[in-house]
Protein backbone atom coordinates (compact mmCIF):
# COMPACT_ATOMS: atom_id res chain seq x y z
CA UNK A 1 0.00 0.00 0.00
CA UNK A 2 1.34 3.74 -0.74
CA UNK A 3 2.32 6.06 1.51
CA UNK A 4 -0.25 8.77 2.85
CA UNK A 5 1.50 12.26 2.30
CA UNK A 6 0.36 14.60 5.06
CA UNK A 7 -0.94 18.03 4.23
CA UNK A 8 1.74 19.76 5.54
CA UNK A 9 4.04 17.34 3.02
CA UNK A 10 1.78 18.23 -0.35
CA UNK A 11 2.26 21.86 1.28
CA UNK A 12 5.87 21.88 1.63
CA UNK A 13 6.40 20.43 -2.38
CA UNK A 14 4.06 23.19 -3.36
CA UNK A 15 5.85 25.97 -1.78
CA UNK A 16 9.28 24.36 -3.07
CA UNK A 17 7.99 24.18 -6.77
CA UNK A 18 7.07 27.73 -6.42
CA UNK A 19 9.87 29.22 -4.45
CA UNK A 20 12.29 27.23 -6.63
CA UNK A 21 10.96 29.44 -9.87
CA UNK A 22 10.44 32.82 -7.90
CA UNK A 23 13.53 33.14 -6.45
CA UNK A 24 15.02 32.78 -9.94
CA UNK A 25 12.90 35.17 -11.40
CA UNK A 26 12.05 38.03 -8.68
CA UNK A 27 14.52 38.32 -6.14
CA UNK A 28 16.92 41.02 -7.82
CA UNK A 29 19.19 40.93 -5.19
CA UNK A 30 22.81 40.64 -6.29
CA UNK A 31 24.00 38.85 -3.00
CA UNK A 32 21.45 35.74 -3.59
CA UNK A 33 22.50 34.72 -7.16
CA UNK A 34 21.68 31.04 -8.17
CA UNK A 35 19.85 29.18 -5.49
CA UNK A 36 18.79 25.47 -4.98
CA UNK A 37 15.78 24.76 -2.61
CA UNK A 38 16.92 21.82 -1.39
CA UNK A 39 13.73 21.10 0.87
CA UNK A 40 10.65 22.67 2.82
CA UNK A 41 9.50 21.41 6.24
CA UNK A 42 5.90 23.38 7.06
CA UNK A 43 4.57 22.72 10.66
CA UNK A 44 1.45 20.75 10.92
CA UNK A 45 -0.57 23.90 12.03
CA UNK A 46 0.89 25.58 8.65
CA UNK A 47 1.90 28.94 10.17
CA UNK A 48 6.01 28.44 9.72
CA UNK A 49 8.07 26.83 6.89
CA UNK A 50 11.87 25.64 6.98
CA UNK A 51 12.87 26.47 3.62
CA UNK A 52 16.71 24.97 3.29
CA UNK A 53 18.52 26.51 0.57
CA UNK A 54 22.37 26.45 -1.08
CA UNK A 55 23.94 28.78 -3.52
CA UNK A 56 25.85 27.88 -6.69
CA UNK A 57 28.97 29.64 -6.71
CA UNK A 58 29.10 30.72 -3.26
CA UNK A 59 33.15 29.86 -2.25
CA UNK A 60 32.51 30.75 1.89
CA UNK A 61 29.86 29.96 4.43
CA UNK A 62 30.14 33.46 5.21
CA UNK A 63 28.53 34.49 1.68
CA UNK A 64 26.17 31.66 1.72
CA UNK A 65 24.77 32.75 5.29
CA UNK A 66 24.67 36.81 3.84
CA UNK A 67 22.75 35.26 0.96
CA UNK A 68 20.55 33.47 3.13
CA UNK A 69 19.84 36.70 5.14
CA UNK A 70 19.22 38.60 1.84
CA UNK A 71 15.99 35.85 1.20
CA UNK A 72 14.93 36.09 4.74
CA UNK A 73 14.68 39.80 4.20
CA UNK A 74 12.61 39.52 0.85
CA UNK A 75 10.62 36.88 2.71
CA UNK A 76 7.79 38.38 3.10
CA UNK A 77 7.62 39.52 -0.28
CA UNK A 78 7.97 35.67 -1.39
CA UNK A 79 5.06 34.96 1.47
CA UNK A 80 2.93 36.85 -1.11
CA UNK A 81 4.07 35.37 -3.88
CA UNK A 82 3.18 31.53 -2.70
CA UNK A 83 0.16 32.68 -0.94
CA UNK A 84 -1.09 33.88 -4.44
CA UNK A 85 -0.23 30.65 -6.24
CA UNK A 86 -1.45 28.72 -3.37
CA UNK A 87 -5.37 28.52 -2.71
CA UNK A 88 -5.17 27.66 1.59
CA UNK A 89 -6.08 29.96 4.25
CA UNK A 90 -2.93 30.13 6.03
CA UNK A 91 0.20 30.93 4.14
CA UNK A 92 3.46 30.14 6.44
CA UNK A 93 6.49 32.05 7.55
CA UNK A 94 8.70 31.55 5.78
CA UNK A 95 12.26 31.53 7.36
CA UNK A 96 15.57 30.39 5.01
CA UNK A 97 18.70 28.00 6.02
CA UNK A 98 21.39 27.46 4.74
CA UNK A 99 21.77 23.93 4.02
CA UNK A 100 25.63 22.88 3.58
CA UNK A 101 25.07 19.31 3.70
CA UNK A 102 25.31 19.13 -0.30
CA UNK A 103 28.68 21.07 -0.04
CA UNK A 104 29.30 18.94 3.29
CA UNK A 105 28.72 15.46 0.53
CA UNK A 106 30.76 17.39 -1.89
CA UNK A 107 34.32 17.38 0.18
CA UNK A 108 33.57 13.79 1.41
CA UNK A 109 32.49 12.42 -2.23
CA UNK A 110 36.35 14.53 -3.42
CA UNK A 111 38.12 12.75 -0.36
CA UNK A 112 36.91 9.17 -1.35
CA UNK A 113 37.71 9.81 -5.07
CA UNK A 114 41.20 10.81 -4.04
CA UNK A 115 41.43 8.17 -1.84
CA UNK A 116 40.60 5.60 -4.23
CA UNK A 117 42.93 7.13 -6.77
CA UNK A 118 46.00 6.44 -4.23
CA UNK A 119 45.15 3.37 -3.21
CA UNK A 120 44.91 2.53 -7.02
CA UNK A 121 48.39 3.83 -7.40
CA UNK A 122 49.57 2.61 -4.54
CA UNK A 123 48.62 -0.83 -5.55
CA UNK A 124 49.94 -0.85 -9.06
CA UNK A 125 53.64 0.17 -7.51
CA UNK A 126 53.11 -2.80 -5.29
CA UNK A 127 52.58 -4.97 -8.42
CA UNK A 128 55.27 -3.41 -10.59
CA UNK A 129 57.81 -3.96 -8.03
CA UNK A 130 57.24 -7.65 -7.68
Amino acid sequence: MAKEFSRSDRVADAIQRILATTIRQEVRDPRVGMVNVNDVTVTRDMAYAKVYVTFVGRDSDTESREAADALNHAAGFLRGIVAKELDIRITPKLRFIYDKTSVEGQKLSNLIDKAIAEDVTHESDSHSDK
